[in-house]
């Protein structure tokens, strides 16, 4: 049998090698990380091997970690970079499998690098954001959450050094509070729901100039939390007064609208186990085939109670994070708009189902071809366009979706929002996604009300491509 005092290992598993070098190099030096130490200085080798036998002792030690630490003060050259960047590994292909000792172990060390300001902390810090599920209230996500929120809480002065930190750490947890929120009844969420808002205000409130390069999904998120009592006054000084802030650069909402979001924030919001699965369905998995691994990676991801809101993030994900190469786009692979359209067969509750439809089309509201990308719209096109045959409800309920927030989701400035549905048509057919509106614009299955607003849209889109309502729509799985 496979034992390990530092991974969950099964019966049946192939060993792990992160496990294994570490073990190895904990077993070789074992004279080195003992007192009474050693008073030479290490060579290049040694010190690696050094380095990695005192990660083990400290994840798998707790009674001897601050001795080995101590040690790693005394001995180390290189700012703890071999230190931290072993962590980071260990954090994106490791975590989920660590037993509970090393997990505990892990957060404390981590504290005590930021502490240090030890090389490579900030990628740790991010590391161990990515590795906190949404929709997941289990004891062990919640404790992680805490955590990771006291190590930034505590460390400040750091953290005001490192802007990426600060900026993913808010969205991360902008976006667990939506979820949070929702749930109640548990003293360890309430007093966790606190920590949160208490953390996010600070960064928005200290740090705002910081936050503008989070992009339009910062408005997304800020919107999900109107109803959480600290959050009414940040969201009203946004919406209506942002001369507040003092910032030049944001004189007016719309200034978000026109930022595009980076697909580092996106990825925040996906594991990377469930990463490499999203993307192992959309590269790998035959047109035909889907069901199967549809079947795996739900079963993986999205079973268990309050899972399901972690849709809105796959959703956004696929749409902005992940870009099919010319390889990838080819009628054998199972298309984007297919992958969303099973996901969205998961969603029960009006809420959700609103937020990940959001998620689909927010690109759209606010598209500028001279800074969006036509891959970021073409999913929910296609998805409205190939459902017109067999599930023309899904064709309604998203054309109609779509439609209201042109008329609603932005009131004072709507011209914006429907300039940004305008051109994302426009654009849509002038790339060739889809040859014209027409199988939209003439569809008698959709209700006629529906039509009219949809034509009043394509009306705009015509004036920036004559041949929007030329020919009937013609479509490909992916562009």
């Amino acid at each position: 049998m496979n034992t390990s005092t530092l991974l969950r290992v099964g019966d049946h598993d192939a060993e792990n090698p992160i496990d294994s070098n570490l073990r190895l190099a904990f077993s070789s030096m074992k004279d080195h990380h003992k007192p009474p130490y050693p008073l030479a200085v290490p060579s290049p080798s040694e010190y690696s091997q050094l380095t990695r036998a005192l990660v083990y002792g400290i994840l798998t030690e707790p009674h001897l970690a601050n001795t080995h630490l101590t040690y790693l003060h005394a001995i180390v050259t290189d700012g703890y970079s071999l230190f931290t960047s072993t962590l980071v590994s260990l954090s994106n292909e490791s975590y989920p499998k660590l037993l509970e000792t090393p997990r505990s172990q892990l957060l404390w060390v981590s504290s005590k690098l930021v502490q240090v300001e030890a090389v490579n902390v900030q990628e740790l810090i991010i590391a161990l954001l990515r590795q906190i599920k949404g929709g997941n209230f289990s004891d062990t996500n919640l404790w992680l959450c805490s955590e990771i929120i006291t190590i930034l809480s505590n460390n400040w002065a750091w953290l005001l050094d490192e802007p990426l930190v600060m900026t993913s750490a808010l969205f991360v947890f902008l976006r667990l509070l939506s979820d949070h929120y929702r749930m109640s009844g548990s003293e360890a969420l309430d007093k966790l729901k606190r920590i949160e808002v208490a953390f996010t205000i600070r960064v928005l409130s200290d740090c705002f100039p910081l936050c503008l390069c989070i992009g339009r999904d910062l408005i997304r998120l800020l919107q999900d939390l109107v109803n959480v009592p600290e959050f009414k006054d940040m969201w009203l000084k946004v919406l209506f007064d942002p001369g507040k802030f003092e910032l030049s650069e944001f004189r007016d909402i719309s200034q978000f609208y026109k930022r595009t979001t980076p697909s580092h924030y996106l990825l925040l919001r996906i594991t990377p186990e469930m990463e490499a699965h999203l993307r192992f369905l959309l590269n790998r998995v035959k047109w035909g085939y889907e069901k199967r691994y549809q079947v795996w990676f739900s079963k993986k991801h999205l079973c268990s109670p309050g899972s399901e809101t972690s849709i809105i993030d796959i959703v956004r994900f696929i749409c902005y994070a992940h870009q099919p190469s010319n390889e990838i786009i080819h009628p054998n692979v199972t298309p984007r708009w297919a992958i969303i359209s099973w996901l969205l067969k998961f969603c029960r509750k009006n809420y959700l189902v609103a937020n990940v439809k959001l998620a689909l089309f927010y690109d759209w509201l606010f598209f500028d071809e001279n800074v969006d990308s036509i891959p970021n719209i073409e999913p929910a096109m296609l998805l409205m366009v190939n459902s017109i045959d067999q599930h023309v409800e899904v064709t309604n309920n998203l054309l109609e979706f779509l439609l209201v927030l042109v008329d609603n989701y932005d009131v004072k400035r709507k011209d914006i929002i429907a300039k940004g549905v305008s051109t994302s048509f426009s654009m849509l057919v002038r790339k060739k996604v889809v040859h014209s509106l027409e199988s939209l614009s003439s569809c008698n299955f959709l209700s006629p009300v529906l039509r009219e607003k949809l034509s009043s849209v394509i009306l705009g889109a015509v004036k920036k491509s004559p041949m929007v309502c030329t020919n009937q729509v013609e479509t490909s799985h992916e562009s």
